[in-house]
C-alpha cells in the first residue's frame, strides 16, 4: 500500500508515548494479557515471548499509549500492520481482494 497520507511525526510525542508504553509493559494488566497469549489480529495463541505490544492508532499517527489503544499481537501481525490504523487495514484488505478478483 502506498503512502497516501502525510505522516508528520512529532518527535516529542513519539518519545513521550514510547516511555508510557514501557511503563504499561510493567503493569499487571499487560502481563495478564501476555499470559493469555492471544493475538488481537489473527486470534492465534502464542507464547508470551512471541507477542508484542501494538498501538491500534500508531504513535507515529498521533496514537497514545493507553489501555484503550494498545493490544497484544504476534510479531507477524505487528509487522504486517506497520503504521496502519484499523480503517487503513480494512481498505488495504478490500483493495488486495479487488486486485485478486481482477486477476
Amino acid at each position: 500500500m502506498s503512502d497516501w497520507f502525510d505522516m508528520n511525526k512529532d518527535p516529542r510525542h513519539v518519545a513521550r508515548e514510547k516511555e508510557k508504553a514501557r511503563a504499561l509493559r510493567k503493569t499487571r494488566w499487560w502481563k495478564n494479557l501476555l499470559a493469555e497469549g492471544i493475538c488481537h489480529y489473527c486470534g492465534q495463541k502464542f507464547p508470551p515471548e512471541e507477542l508484542t505490544m501494538d498501538h491500534i492508532v500508531p504513535i507515529s499517527r498521533g496514537g497514545k499509549s493507553t489501555k484503550g489503544n494498545v493490544v497484544v499481537c504476534c510479531k507477524k501481525c505487528n509487522n504486517d500492520k506497520k503504521y496502519l490504523t484499523p480503517v487503513d487495514m480494512i481498505l488495504k484488505k478490500l483493495k488486495d481482494q479487488e486486485n485478486h478478483d481482477e486477476e
